[in-house]
């Protein structure tokens, strides 16, 4: 009798947390299983098309224009976005990390932008570069009076715009992130070396730089994965204009799917992007768990 009380008493947590396991198995394992078998079917709405067409939307998708002009975006928005996340993100860590009066109050300002709904900041930005009566311009305008320029509606500069506004809004959290690593080194160690004789730049690639790695690499998934499945920055600030040249490949999905209606289509790209995230999310956690990230 004890040891079918025991049995019951063991049991009874996963009784407790199944509705919950069910509900999430439903609300995640679906709409992937749904994703993956629409993406082999022709379903276009409007055309009132409902056939299997096997490889057909993936073969096209890498023969689309517009598609491999998204994918070109997506690659240069995660790459230079992630970069200057690790290069500014480290510095302004450290920066937040120093001790002086007005520290607490700088490091609850800093997160203000990442506060800002990404949509309002899109349309913010949208409103700073325009050429008549934007932030940017007339900024410039106050050293050069005769300055003339549409940030928004050249390919190179519009780019630039989308990455400056992601950076300006996601780097903050990414610092602070970054400080909480820095936080944890004891300052032992840096009175050690400077008894050692080692200069600033040494204590930063020998002793900070070392035990701040894993952390930051660690950091790299979640931000690669948003920086791919973002989609309202550019929604409110460009619409993926000048012609689809800001077009990342979450936005190009969203616009198959809900504006043309092309279901099929847009579900092969939805399971390319997540076989993409998942390779992202392989290497990432392979480079983290490597013995050279160790302490």
């Amino acid at each position: 009798m004890y040891r079918s009380k025991s049995k019951a008493m063991a049991l009874l947590p996963w009784l407790l947390v199944l509705p919950v396991v069910i509900l999430r198995a439903f609300t995640t394992i679906y709409p992937v299983t749904k994703t993956i078998r629409d993406s082999f079917f022709d379903i276009r709405l409007l055309a009132g098309k409902n056939v299997f067409c096997g490889f057909e939307n993936y073969i096209r998708m890498f023969h689309d224009p517009k598609v491999l002009i998204s994918i070109q975006f997506t690659v240069i928005f995660v790459f230079v976005s992630m970069f200057f996340h690790i290069t500014l993100g480290v510095l302004l860590a450290m920066a937040l990390n120093m001790k002086f009066k007005g520290q607490r109050f700088l490091r609850t300002i800093v997160l203000i932008p990442w506060a800002m709904p990404s949509v309002v900041a899109g349309m913010a930005a949208k409103w700073a570069f325009n050429n008549d009566y934007g932030l940017i311009n007339d900024l410039i305008r106050r050293i050069v009076p005769s300055f003339q320029y549409n940030w928004l509606i050249y390919r190179g500069s519009a780019r630039a715009a989308v990455i400056a506004v992601d950076l300006w809004k996601d780097l903050p959290f990414f610092a602070i992130l970054v400080l909480s690593n820095l936080q944890f080194i004891s300052g032992d160690l840096y009175e050690a070396a400077k008894v050692d004789g080692a200069s600033a730049r040494q204590c930063f690639t020998k002793i900070t730089l070392p035990l701040i790695a894993k952390g930051v690499a660690t950091l790299c998934i979640p931000f690669t994965l948003w920086r791919l499945t973002s989609f309202d920055l550019v929604y409110s600030m460009t619409s993926g204009g000048p012609g689809e040249d800001t077009a990342l490949i979450a936005y190009r999905i969203t616009t198959e799917a809900f504006t043309n209606l092309n279901i099929g289509y847009a579900s092969a790209m939805a399971v390319v992007l997540f076989l993409i995230m998942m390779a992202f999310s392989l290497i990432n956690m392979r480079i983290t768990g490597s013995k050279k990230f160790e302490t």
